[in-house]
């Protein structure tokens, strides 16, 4: 079964930080590089940050040195620091596997991330 849960998501003012989590099934999991994603009203989805299974990172450069993605293999979970927010990261965070997204199959509900002072 395919599931994605996200959670971690709220209002926090500009400069502030949050850590989103997604806790996924093991068959998105495993053996898959993961990502987190969000789209901002009006907007399409866009890709935020990738990890691949052996824990190499990439990021936009809207986000380069602000966010950080990372994984724990034994609780299947893929987490996201964010630093630095500004209004512009405001939007649904969304995580999947790369191999999903593509495919646009697979997402969770989305966790809200709200940049305001």
């Amino acid at each position: 079964q395919v599931q994605l849960v996200e959670s971690g998501g709220g209002l926090v003012q500009p400069g502030g930080s949050l850590r989103l989590s997604c806790a996924a099934s093991r068959s998105i999991f495993s053996n898959n590089a993961m990502g987190w994603y969000r789209q901002a009203p009006g907007k399409q989805r866009e890709l935020v940050a990738t990890i691949t299974t052996e824990g190499n990172t990439n990021y936009p450069d809207s986000v380069k040195g602000r966010f950080t993605i990372s994984r724990d293999n034994a609780k299947t979970t893929v987490y996201l620091q964010m630093n630095s927010l500004t209004p512009e990261d405001t939007a649904v965070y969304y995580c999947n596997s790369v191999y999903l997204a593509v495919l646009n199959q697979g997402w969770g509900q989305g966790t809200q991330v709200t940049v305001s002072s």
